[in-house]
């Protein structure tokens, strides 16, 4: 490729020329191509372990003058056929004009300048966004990894590091290359080259750890090998993209879904150096998630920068330092000291920015007040004209809402369509009233708990006023630190929260806390619309939610009616219509009748889509990923805090036993209900950790009592009273019966156990847990889960074939993974239908996985035994259209191996009958149908011929009617349709003439590569002959049955410009002889006898040694003459002749070569091999390249 002019002081270092005239010399890398001995070895270690570009490009052009000593590298390329091209441009365009030139200097400048113009032309017409945006060395890095690893464009590369690859004991100095879909490492010392690819996809463990033996590296664990690297200049910058790039590969198998570039990303204000845009996307995503996860914001939601700051808190009348955070809908800040103070102000809530006066003591400040007549001053901000200026620009974008706090309960206690009339359908209340939800329903402004408390009569006793104490507490916190979405968090906060929400705050506090109330805000009228599109629909999650309705709380009262039932019902059919990827879970209908409880049904709604999709990650999947993520977790930590206690309950096998039910429902179904609550206060404050630290409380509380146990049910037993007896001694609400602890509560009940004491022990054992720990343990843990869950799902699928093929169970393993990564494949490098369109984690797991036409001729080529050279696409897409039984233009796995099964483990008419098959609808395309279309209707005339007889006599009408009203007569219909068929050889429809020609044509593509290839093309010669001869026999009896009248009326007249010499009385014997003919099979003349055509083998076999040589490109366009118009017009003239499969069957049978191939087993092992060696040896052929060139050129 043309590159930018850059001088070259030493033009013969390292370089050998290999072309030169006066102003131009064509060089080679020493060492590359033809010999090199010891210099070419030490040239190319050099060029790996400096990451010189001569390794990916050993050719270049220098421009030279005669008075300068000075060159300039115009030009370089891969190849000696690339930069042969540019050098004979060179003296076709340039040589003559530059002759003429009196000055060097002039030369030199209208070279580099046309060089330069070349360039600018080239990029103007590239298309791709991303290459104009990555700088010249990162391209070439991108060129290299593309060359050695033999990746399509489509594989972009995210970065690429200098590192050691430990091989044994001796690390191997090269360079690492991270794509978005592969791991590469490639090194090249003293003539040894080490290439190493691993798919992420493959990864099971990553791991950065320091020993004796390997200094500090990163591990790489697959499931049958360990990587380890090392070396490198900035370690931990490496593995957290390793990290992330894992990440983004385990979510490709979870969901489907390739990754996709941000193309919003703002372009740097300068190229950065060796920095992609991929990575930046990459760094950009890992600090959105950090930022959202901080203050619970949603998942559209972008960092636009964040700045050190400080912030005049009133309440301890003091300047707090901290960081200042804007994003497109935000402005969020977060003090250095971990919870002194946090403050989440929406830009919706936002009524002024101004800068304030500066002064030594104040510098640089920011006021911004809020529509609640808050204001907020930060100070000590570095640049603050921009900072004013980004708000501004963000506030013009954001919509000016009516939906904000005005009052301190304005999200609390309406729906969304009673405050926002304008996004409803203009219509009026006595429209509404129809609606499956509006205002006028009981449970759209209220929480069922204040439904059932509203006529009660006011409660005196003690633990009412310590509730009333406990509201008191909250409204004084209020007062100082605000109220609503812009209240200042801080370690206050923290502690009311543990000392128990009152009940008649606690479903505002959740919406708050959870960061529920801010989408809730921004979609007013959602969750309403949602109802009615949902409202009659029936789908498996809906059949599911309507089986849990009245197992969810069925103690409690307001789960015993109607009322509760139906907001139930409309919340969780809601969710399921809005997440179809999630629908429904079991575990949802008990956390959701929570949620009802104290909030309206549109905040419930909220604050489980707040609990789904970002505070619990993945746990309501069809697999309920996050929780067995979250259960891994746990038993590391278990391991890290209660040693003793992990290596018993391991033995048990416990901790995954009892551990799922406690994170998927949040301790509501193992503990009283008045408890558990108490437990979802913090949760929504503190996220996960809380859950973990209560459950390693429970355990270290149990210690002793489960170190003595000696069975897995014993310990559950102790945990389960344990939990049972959990109670809140605090709550006002007269108590509900847990139905756990009324069943394992036995004559001596073990002592109660304050939740409050709970609480508090959790945190002062375990409070040390950081939620970025968590995290960090939770990204190892799903790296193993989900690995796990693929080899179950492959386990289930190798079991349910091993009693539908004649594989072995290894042969099984492998071709699942072929076909997976077939389909995996589809998902980062494109194909013509979404792979996430094709994956459907409802079916079994035989049929989730699917693959197009393209990617089923692929495995085809590679794995099946029927190789026809250039037919073998077209036998691939004939297969795979008898395959596709529903005609969706995909196969699943089940489908494929029934294909491949016939094929290598069938018994001769087995493979023969699919052979037969392959050659007639439905396997022909429509164009190849096309043409036997009148022939094939003919033929399957006299199929319904018994039927129509039933035509005769009143009396069978008769019965017909009585059948009709014969109930007993439908069931043995279904039956019969639901009996599955088994096919026979009579079943098969007869094969006309231009469809037996093509079979002949496979058939003798077949043979091309076998070692008895002349016995088996005279055996088909044979065969060929005997079944014309069978044709023409049936035709003469079919003819003899028709009127000849109908017969001259039928012909149509012959077509006089035909060369083919066929006269009036030709017959189509004449032409399938001159087909054969064309497809070198040259049957024995038909007037022949058996015994002459048997003997004639002389002939025979000499046609067969000269077709031999012949590619079968030429055959198919010899037998070209069928497909054609001309052809099917002389067609029609033989519409009578057929065959049956039983007679090729019978046919082929007399020959024995033909038996002995189709009986041969077949061995698919080799093929499985050459198929997963098949990149291997594409890079091979790739880097072989130039050594043939360099040996052809001249």
């Amino acid at each position: 490729m043309w590159i930018q002019p850059e001088e070259v002081l030493l033009a013969g270092a390292l370089w050998v020329s290999e072309r030169a005239n006066p102003f131009f010399i064509l060089q080679r890398r020493r060492g590359h191509g033809r010999g090199g001995g010891l210099s070419g070895l030490l040239v190319g270690t050099l060029d790996v372990v400096l990451d010189s570009s001569a390794r990916v490009a050993p050719y270049r052009i220098l421009l030279q003058t005669a008075d300068s000593q000075i060159y300039w590298n115009i030009a370089c390329g891969s190849s000696r056929k690339e930069i042969t091209e540019h050098w004979d441009w060179l003296e076709s365009n340039l040589l003559q004009t530059i002759s003429i030139f009196d000055n060097d200097e002039d030369v030199t400048t209208f070279v580099k300048g046309k060089i330069s113009g070349i360039i600018a032309e080239e990029n103007r017409l590239k298309q791709g966004e991303e290459q104009e945006e990555d700088c010249g060395k990162f391209r070439e890095a991108e060129l290299k990894m593309r060359r050695l690893f033999g990746m399509p464009d489509e594989e972009k590369l995210v970065n690429y590091y200098s590192c050691s690859y430990w091989k044994g004991r001796v690390p191997r100095q090269g360079w690492l290359y991270l794509s978005v879909n592969h791991l590469c490492f490639y090194s090249f010392l003293l003539g040894k080259e080490v290439t190493l690819v691993v798919q992420w996809t493959e990864v099971t463990q990553l791991e950065k750890n320091a020993t004796l033996v390997f200094p500090e590296s990163i591990r790489v664990s697959t499931r049958h090998t360990e990587h380890f690297f090392s070396m490198f200049l900035n370690i931990n910058d490496t593995f957290k993209l390793m990290e992330q790039l894992a990440n983004i590969a385990m979510r490709q198998l979870l969901d489907n879904e390739a990754f996709a570039a941000d193309r919003s990303l703002p372009k740097p204000c300068k190229t950065l150096k060796n920095v992609s845009a991929l990575k930046r996307d990459l760094d950009a995503r890992a600090k959105n998630e950090r930022y959202r996860t901080m203050f619970r914001l949603t998942q559209d939601e972008r960092l636009d920068g964040h700045t050190d700051c400080t912030l005049w808190t009133p309440f301890a009348k003091m300047h707090v330092v901290g960081q200042l955070f804007i994003s497109n809908n935000y402005i969020c800040f977060n003090s250095k000291e971990e919870d002194l103070c946090q403050l989440i102000i929406p830009l919706r809530e936002v009524s002024i920015v101004e800068k304030a006066d500066s002064s030594s003591v104040l510098p640089c400040p920011v006021s911004i007040s809020t529509k609640n007549k808050m204001n907020f001053l930060f100070a000590n901000l570095k640049d603050r004209d921009f900072l004013v200026q980004r708000i501004s620009d963000f506030l013009q974008r954001t919509p000016d809402s009516s939906w904000g706090d005005t009052s301190p309960l304005s999200l609390i206690g309406h729906s969304a369509s009673s405050s926002t009339p304008l996004s409803s359908s203009a219509g009026s209340e006595s429209v509404q009233r129809g609606r499956h939800y509006h205002p006028g329903l009981p449970t759209a402004s209220q929480g069922l708990l204040q439904l059932y408390h509203r006529n009660a009569p006011e409660d005196l006793g003690p633990k009412a006023m310590k509730e009333k104490m406990k509201e008191e507490a909250w409204n004084i916190h209020f007062s100082e630190f605000g109220r609503g979405v812009c209240m200042y968090r801080t370690s206050r906060t923290r502690e009311l929260i543990l000392n128990g929400i009152p009940e008649h705050l606690r479903g505002e506090l959740w919406l708050l806390f959870s960061g529920a109330q801010n989408e809730m805000a921004t979609h007013p009228g959602y969750y309403g619309d949602l109802v009615e599109q949902a409202m009659g629909l029936c789908s498996l999650a809906t059949e599911e939610i309507e089986r849990d309705l009245h197992r969810s709380m069925p103690e409690h009262r307001a789960f015993q009616n109607e009322t509760g039932i139906a907001a139930l019902r409309r919340v969780l059919t809601a969710y399921a219509h809005r997440n179809p990827g999630i629908g429904y879970c079991q575990a949802m209908n008990i956390v959701t009748s929570v949620l009802l409880l104290y909030c309206p049904e549109e905040e419930a709604f909220w604050l489980l889509v707040a609990l789904c999709e970002r505070m619990l990650p993945d746990y309501y999947n069809t697999r309920v990923v996050g929780a067995l993520v979250d259960q891994g977790v746990f038993e590391e930590l278990t391991r890290a805090f209660l040693p003793l206690l992990y290596e018993h309950m391991q033995e048990l096998g416990v901790i995954s036993t009892i551990s799922l039910s406690w994170f998927l429902t949040l301790f509501l179904s193992v503990m009283p209900f008045d408890s558990a609550v108490l437990l979802v206060d913090c949760f929504f404050y503190e996220g996960i950790k809380v859950i973990f630290q209560v459950a390693l409380a429970v355990l270290h509380d149990n210690m002793d009592a489960l170190l003595s146990c000696s069975d897995e049910g014993e310990a559950m037993t102790i945990l389960g009273r344990y939990l049972d007896n959990v109670v809140n001694k605090q709550t006002v609400a007269p108590p509900i019966p847990h139905l756990h602890a009324l069943l394992t509560s036995g004559d001596d009940p073990p002592p109660e156990i304050d939740i409050f004491d709970l609480i508090r022990s959790s945190y002062e054992k375990f409070g040390s847990l950081r939620s970025d720990v968590i995290e960090q343990m939770r990204f190892k843990q799903r790296l193993k889960v989900i690995q796990s869950l693929e080899d179950t799902a492959k386990r289930s699928v190798v079991r349910a074939m091993m009693t539908e093929s004649a594989f072995t169970i290894e042969e099984l393993e492998e071709l699942y993974c072929l076909f997976k990564s077939k389909h995996m494949t589809s998902c980062y490098w494109g194909s013509s239908s979404s792979a996430a369109e094709r994956h459907d984690p409802s079916l079994p797991y035989l049929e989730q996985y699917r693959i197009d036409p393209a990617q089923f001729t692929q495995l085809f080529t590679t794995l099946a035994p029927w190789i026809c050279g250039g037919h073998t696409a077209t036998l691939a897409a004939r297969l795979f259209r008898l395959l596709d039984q529903n005609q969706d233009g995909l196969v699943n796995f089940k489908e494929f191996i029934t294909g491949l099964s016939g094929m290598y483990h069938g018994d001769m008419t087995e493979k023969l009958k699919l052979l037969y098959k392959l050659h007639l609808p439905p396997a022909l395309c429509p164009e190849e149908a096309e043409s036997a279309l009148e022939a094939t209707h003919f033929f399957t005339e006299d199929i319904p011929r018994g039927e129509e007889v039933k035509d005769g006599g009143g009396d069978s009408e008769e019965k017909k009617e009585e059948k009709v009203k014969d109930y007993r007569y439908y069931l043995r219909m279904w039956a019969k349709e639901k009996d599955p068929k088994t096919e026979t050889i009579k079943d098969l429809p007869r094969m006309n003439q231009e469809q037996f020609i093509d079979l002949c044509k496979t058939l003798y593509n077949m043979f091309s590569e076998e070692p008895l290839e002349q016995q088996l093309y005279h055996s088909i010669a044979t065969v060929a002959s005997l079944l014309l001869r069978i044709g023409e026999v049936g035709k003469k009896f079919n003819n003899g049955s028709k009127k000849p009248d109908d017969a001259a009326t039928q012909a149509p007249a012959p077509d006089p410009q035909r060369e083919d010499g066929l006269g009036e009385g030709a017959s189509g014997e004449s032409q399938v002889c001159r087909a054969l003919a064309d497809a070198q099979l040259e049957p024995a003349a038909l007037q022949t006898s058996d015994e002459e055509t048997k003997d004639d083998t002389s002939v025979s076999s000499y046609s067969v040694v000269s077709s031999g040589s012949l590619q079968c490109e030429d055959i198919a366009d010899d037998t070209v003459l069928i497909g054609g118009g001309e052809q099917r017009r002389g067609s029609v003239l033989d519409v009578d002749w057929s065959i049956t499969f039983e007679q090729v069957l019978a046919s082929l049978l007399t020959e024995p070569p033909l038996v002995d191939y189709f009986e041969k087993k077949r061995d698919i092992e080799s093929k499985i091999a050459a198929c997963k060696a098949q990149r291997a040896v594409e890079r091979q052929t790739s880097s072989a390249s130039d050594h043939e060139l360099t040996q052809h050129s001249v």
